[in-house]
């Protein structure tokens, strides 16, 4: 995957009216979810769990006339990027539970994750998927 850096830089610093919608909708979902968990973690749990960021992400792209293979790249590439993730949701709380502070143990599940990420990189390769 070859990344064009210009127009990126372009992209981050153009602002338009979707984008302040999209941020604050996003901004939103985060807050409710935030205070939904104050009540009821396992409600909380259970909407975080859903995909609502890449639905959201995926609706953006259709509003901004993105092509189908595009949002079907995007779709498929968060399937196989959420794989390499789903071990911290256990191995966090087993960490936390077993008395590790809370700082030590999201430093080592970010770097279980990334070690994670590379070799789901490496192995979708040697498959023959290129999703990165």
């Amino acid at each position: 995957m070859k990344i064009d850096w210009a127009a990126l830089g372009r992209e981050l610093t153009t602002w338009s009216w979707m984008d302040g919608a999209k941020l604050f909708l996003s901004a939103l979902i985060i807050v409710l979810v935030t205070k939904v968990q104050v009540v009821n973690d396992k409600l909380s749990a259970l909407l975080i769990a859903l995909p609502l960021t890449s639905l959201l992400a995926m609706i953006w792209m259709n509003a901004e006339k993105q092509s189908n293979e595009r949002i079907a790249n995007h779709a498929e590439g968060t399937f196989w990027f959420v794989l390499p993730t789903l071990p911290m949701f256990l191995v966090l709380p087993w960490m936390l539970r077993k008395g590790w502070s809370f700082g030590w143990s999201l430093a080592a599940n970010c770097l279980l994750t990334a070690i994670l990420f590379w070799v789901t990189v490496w192995f979708l390769r040697k498959a023959g998927l290129k999703v990165i």
